[in-house]
Parts: C-alpha cells; sequence; structure tokens
C-alpha cells in the first residue's frame, strides 16, 4: 500500500511539473499588467543578457531624432519625394526581451509612442490574412481586379496583379496613386527619370521590388474590400484581442481621402517614408510579435489562423528572404551571426524591428538601433540563453 502511494505521489508530481511548463509557455499578458520574471528564471545567463542590452543602448540609429530630417535625408534621391503624413520626433533607444511570454528584459521607455515605418507592413499583410480567415478574400491567388473596380487594376499588366503579389512585393504594378508614381519610389541607383519611366515592366511573381507605392496600394485595396478604416479593422480584429494600450495610432497622408458607401475614409500607408504608418509604443508592438509566436493564439482565442501565418513567414518565389510582409532569415538577407533559419522578423526604418523565435518562445522588440546590428543583437541575446 505505501509502496502504491509512492507511485501516485510521483505520477502526482509529473504531471504538476508539466503542467506548471506548460502553464509559463502558455502565460498571456493580461491588459495593462504584463508580468515580469528574472533573466534567470526565464533560462537567461544576467551578465550575458545585460551585454546584449549594453550592445543595443550603445547602438543608437546614427539618424536625426527629428524624424522629418531623416526621413528628407534617407530618401533624398528619389525625385518629388516630400512629406506627406503625420511624423513625430523619436525618443532614444528601447527594448523589450519576452521569453515564454514574461518580460525578461528592458530598456529606454517602452511606453512611448514612435513612428515604426516599415513594420507597419507587417501590420498590413496581417489585415489580409484576417480576410482571408473571414473569407472577405476567397484566395490570395484571386486578381485584385475582382475586389477593386475603380480603375486601378485595369490594363493588359495591372490585371494579372494577385493579393499574393501585392503582399510579396512582385507585382511590378504601374501606375500612380495619391498622385504618387510607383516609378518614382525608390528608383534604380543608375539611369534617370526618362529610364525609370519608360522602364520594361517585369511579369507579376516574378522579381520582388520594395515600393512604398505599391504597398499603398494593397492598403487601398483592402479598404475596399474591408469598406472600413483598417484601424477600426486591426483594433477590433488583433489589437484589442490581445489586450494592446488605447495609445497606437495608423496614419495615411494628409490627402488619401477615398469615398466609400457615401462615407469618407482614410487610406492607411503601409509605413512611413513619406509620414504616416502606425505610430506605437513597444509594448504593443511586443503584444503583437507574442500574438505570431504563438502562432496566432491568444490566451484560448484563436485570432489569426495558423495556416495565415504559415503561409506568409514562407519565402516568396521571388526572393527567398521575403514573406507576406515578414523578413525571413534565410537567402540574401540572412543574418551572418544568426543561423536559425526559422526566426523571421518585422522591419522599417531607423532599426524598428519585433524579432520572432518559435525555438525559443522568444519575442525581441527594439528600436532605434542601427540597421547593421541587428544581427550581431539577436545573436548576443540568443547567446544569453542557458
Amino acid at each position: 500500500m505505501r509502496h502504491a502511494l509512492i507511485i501516485l505521489t510521483s505520477s502526482m508530481l509529473g504531471f504538476a511539473l508539466m503542467a506548471n511548463a506548460n502553464s509559463q509557455k502558455d502565460y498571456f499578458p493580461e491588459r495593462n499588467n504584463w508580468q515580469a520574471k528574472s533573466a534567470a528564471a526565464l533560462g537567461f545567463n544576467q551578465p550575458e543578457l545585460d551585454q546584449a542590452i549594453n550592445f543595443a543602448e550603445k547602438n543608437e540609429y546614427s539618424g536625426s531624432r527629428d524624424l522629418r530630417i531623416a526621413i528628407l535625408k534617407g530618401f533624398e534621391r528619389e525625385p518629388f519625394h516630400e512629406i506627406l503624413g503625420p511624423t513625430k520626433k523619436r525618443g532614444g533607444p528601447t527594448g523589450l526581451i519576452i521569453k515564454n511570454g514574461y518580460i525578461a528584459a528592458q530598456w529606454g521607455d517602452p511606453e512611448r509612442v514612435d513612428m515604426t515605418f516599415s513594420v507597419t507592413k507587417s501590420y498590413l499583410s496581417t489585415m489580409a490574412g484576417v480576410a482571408v480567415d473571414q473569407q472577405f478574400i476567397s484566395n490570395i491567388t484571386d486578381p485584385v481586379s475582382n475586389y477593386v473596380w475603380s480603375g486601378e487594376f485595369e490594363g493588359r499588366h495591372n490585371s494579372k496583379v494577385t493579393w499574393a503579389h501585392l503582399l510579396n512585393q512582385s507585382s511590378d504594378w504601374s501606375g500612380q496613386l495619391f498622385g504618387i508614381k510607383d516609378w518614382a519610389d525608390r528608383p534604380p541607383r543608375e539611369g534617370d527619370i526618362d529610364d525609370w519611366k519608360n522602364r520594361e515592366l517585369r511579369e507579376p511573381g516574378t522579381v520582388m521590388e520594395y515600393n512604398d507605392v505599391r504597398v499603398n496600394l494593397l492598403a487601398y485595396s483592402l479598404l475596399q474590400t474591408w469598406r472600413k478604416p483598417l484601424p477600426i479593422v486591426l483594433k477590433e480584429n488583433v489589437m484589442d484581442p490581445i489586450g494592446a494600450s488605447t495609445t497606437w495610432r495608423w496614419h495615411g497622408y494628409d490627402h488619401a481621402w477615398v469615398t466609400l458607401d457615401g462615407l469618407q475614409m482614410k487610406s492607411v500607408t503601409g509605413g512611413g517614408h513619406s509620414g504616416g504608418g502606425m505610430f506605437v509604443n513597444t509594448l504593443d508592438q511586443a503584444r503583437f510579435g507574442l500574438l505570431f509566436e504563438r502562432d496566432g493564439q491568444w490566451n484560448g482565442k484563436q485570432i489569426i489562423s495558423s495556416k495565415w501565418i504559415e503561409q506568409a513567414t514562407q519565402s516568396s518565389p521571388a526572393n527567398e528572404s521575403y514573406g507576406y510582409m515578414w523578413w525571413l532569415n534565410k537567402g540574401p538577407r540572412k543574418w551572418e551571426q544568426v543561423q536559425d533559419e526559422s526566426i523571421y522578423y518585422a522591419a522599417g526604418f531607423g532599426g524598428n524591428f519585433i524579432v520572432i523565435d518559435n525555438k525559443h518562445d522568444l519575442v525581441i522588440v527594439t528600436r532605434w538601433l542601427e540597421p547593421s546590428k541587428i544581427g550581431e543583437f539577436v545573436d548576443l541575446v540568443l547567446q544569453s540563453i542557458e
């Protein structure tokens, strides 16, 4: 009898340990309350983690903290480039390291709302994912012309463009949106305006080209499909369910108004290189990252389908390093210091990153880190895990 009792007790102890481990992995922060644990309790070597944080603090993005100046200098080679939407002076280096859902480390001011530039693209692609999940978009390979009838997808070339082409930036869509010409956005370093205007069009899906006009066309097309402003779609379907604050804003260009069903709506941007985009604090960025790291599930509710996340983080035919507006640590953009090719990330001008590492149940958010240093920084964090 005593022997049987010992076996039962051991079994119960093992179950309790497993339950505790699962509860740690399944922790999700409540609204306005994100629990922290010591680095050691989460499996970090504290001195080595401190070294990584010190590295991030000492390698601040070299551009001006007045982001109007940084934007105009950063994109000065673009013809006709100007500030068209809101901007905001930025803070200093800031970040969060989330392990097993808990805050393991933070630096700077995580509650400060700042511009996040092309990290916005990962929020934007998620709006397409939610539209697919809710069957507003039947198939990501559908021509966008099936959904948008306002003329942008007419013609022999543009009519071939699918949602997938816009999402992986391989559409080579030709035209102008809100007065901005596609060829004037990040033009080639060789040639001149005549060459850029008269370029040969590439077959959609064959060549990836980073281009904000076409990204903003995706936002415009999703607005036409959802028939309500994308910030409302994001708030209702993602940010409120994950307990984000009420301080984030998603802006468009000042003149980017669209009339739908008799109502005026702003078409937002997928970045901030002419102003606009997501203005958000680091804690909310980390919640968004944790949602993806947890395969779209939040505290028992599937916010985004795991199928969409799998699609969004697969290499595109035109670029092994790019999915649906998420960068992948493989191909030409692979960080030489980080060997794990399953890591993926959102990236924005000025050193804004959300890094997802499923193998370690890890999310890293860093703001205003010199972009060339991100691989070294992530490697330092990974090396600190014991």
